[in-house]
C-alpha cells in the first residue's frame, strides 16, 4: 500500500498523503521504493477512514438524468413563435416554384464578406444566384450538392452581381442550407 501511494503521489497527492498518515510512516519518497517492508514493526498507525466512498448508483443516475433534462429544457424553451409572420393562402403558396438544383460552381463575391455566387443546374436550364451564406460555407463545400431554389423569384442585383433566384435555408444566427439527397432529380418541383 505504501509503495502504491508513493507511485500514485504525482496523480493523487492529497490521497497519497492521507495513506501515509494512516500508515504512520515518513518513508514517502522515490528513494524509499527500493526497500520492501520499510514500515517499522510496532509503529502506531494513524486514524483510519474511508479514502474513496462508494457511489450511490441510484443517486448518481438521478443526477445524470436531471442534468440531461436541464440541458434539453432550454433548447426546447428557446423555440418561440415568430412575431409578425404573414399569413398567406394556399393559392399564394402554390405560386412559389421550389425546384431542385445542383451547384456546379461557387465562388465568393469580390468586395462582399457575406455573399457567394452559385452557378446552378436545374436540369432544364443553368442559372446564377447570389446568397448571403459565405460566413457559414466555403465555396468548395457547396460544389456538387443538390439544393432547393425559389425558381420564380424576380431577378435582383447584389453587389453588382445578378441573382436569378434564392436558395432555401433555415436559421437566424447560424444559417443551414437545406441539402437534398444525391439521387434527387434536377428541376423537380418541391412541395
Amino acid at each position: 500500500i505504501r509503495i502504491g501511494a508513493i507511485l500514485l503521489a504525482p496523480v493523487i497527492p492529497e490521497t497519497s498523503d492521507k495513506i501515509f498518515a494512516q500508515l504512520g510512516t515518513d518513508k514517502t519518497g522515490y528513494e524509499d521504493l527500493d526497500s520492501f517492508g520499510a514500515l517499522i514493526p510496532g509503529t502506531v498507525c494513524g486514524e483510519s477512514f474511508i479514502l474513496f466512498s462508494r457511489l450511490d448508483e441510484k443517486k448518481l443516475l438521478e443526477e445524470v438524468e436531471a442534468q440531461a433534462a436541464a440541458k434539453a429544457a432550454p433548447a426546447e424553451a428557446a423555440v418561440e413563435k415568430p412575431e409578425g409572420c404573414a399569413i398567406i393562402g394556399f393559392d399564394d403558396f402554390m405560386k412559389v416554384e421550389l425546384r431542385s438544383a445542383k451547384v456546379v460552381a461557387c465562388e465568393k463575391v469580390p468586395k462582399a464578406k457575406k455573399l457567394l455566387k452559385l452557378q446552378l443546374d436545374l436540369g432544364y436550364e443553368k442559372r446564377q444566384i447570389v446568397s448571403g451564406i459565405a460566413k457559414f460555407y466555403e465555396p468548395e463545400d457547396l460544389i456538387g450538392k443538390k439544393i432547393i431554389v425559389v425558381a420564380n423569384l424576380a431577378p435582383a442585383t447584389l453587389c453588382g452581381v445578378e441573382s436569378q433566384g434564392m436558395l432555401l435555408a433555415c436559421g437566424e444566427e447560424e444559417i443551414k442550407v437545406v441539402f437534398l439527397s444525391d439521387d434527387t432529380p434536377l428541376g423537380e418541383r418541391r412541395r
